[in-house]
């Protein structure tokens, strides 16, 4: 089950303003998510932006060979 990019995107955003306001505990689809760090959480930003990235790409439909007489 893929997470549609804009909603990836919504959660980011909220947790970058908790962390703004240096706020720990997050409500997100009703779960209570609390981060002990302020290091943990930049790891979970980062986390979704690099899931954002994967999702936003285009994915290449072809591959290339290289080949050689071995000279």
């Amino acid at each position: 089950m893929s997470i549609d990019p804009t909603e990836l995107e919504t959660l980011r955003d909220a947790l970058i303003r908790a962390s703004a306001a240096a706020i720990r505990v997050v409500m997100m689809a009703g779960k209570r998510v609390e981060y002990g760090t302020d290091a943990e959480m930049a790891n979970a930003i980062a986390d979704l932006e690099t899931r954002i990235r994967r999702a936003v790409a285009p994915r290449s439909g072809s591959i290339n060979f290289s080949t050689s007489k071995g000279m």
